[in-house]
């Protein structure tokens, strides 16, 4: 009898040669919120059982350390859940992707920042606009404008599980 390639990939003889450990491991996602509408979203996000995402509510940095300056040290922070300030830099050093979520509309110049520190890493930056239901599309694409420049991949997140079900996909 001639058994068909998957009939014959199920075999003893065969599952000798499987891998028989996990083909993949979490990954060091860091979450950040670029305002006070993403920060309540991504809040309520990281209550789920995440094996690496680390999620944080805002970001503030020095006025001198502006993006691109010359000279200039960048010293800037994040603020997590549980209120403790950690350094961007070294944040993003310890990661393999950061994420960043933003309520449409809203102020989103910090993601140059962010931006520059995933480049200075070699971090795929990920952007995610979430739109309010009442919001107008001119607000949405203010903010896919303004993202468009630095993040690898741009994605309108229409609520909660759109952002979980990403994570998920990044194996966060």
């Amino acid at each position: 009898m001639l058994l068909s390639e998957s009939a014959r990939m199920t075999t003893a003889h065969e599952a000798k040669y499987r891998v028989q450990y996990p083909n993949s491991k979490p990954r060091a996602v860091k979450v950040i919120a670029l305002d006070e509408g993403s920060a309540k979203l991504v809040d309520d996000i990281s209550k789920q059982g995440w094996h690496g995402a680390a999620f944080f509510t805002s970001l503030s940095f020095d006025a001198g350390a502006a993006p691109g300056a010359e000279g200039k040290t960048l010293k800037a922070w994040l603020n997590d859940l549980a209120g403790r300030t950690l350094d961007l830099v070294s944040e993003v050093a310890a990661s393999d992707c950061v994420v960043v979520v933003a309520t449409a509309g809203k102020d989103v110049q910090s993601t140059a920042m962010i931006a520059e520190v995933c480049g200075m890493h070699h971090k795929t930056l990920i952007a995610l606009v979430v739109p309010d239901e009442d919001a107008p599309d001119e607000s949405i694409d203010v903010s896919l404008r303004a993202l468009r420049p630095y993040a690898k991949m741009l994605v309108i997140a229409h609520g909660r599980d759109y952002i979980e079900a990403m994570l998920t996909a990044l194996r966060a």
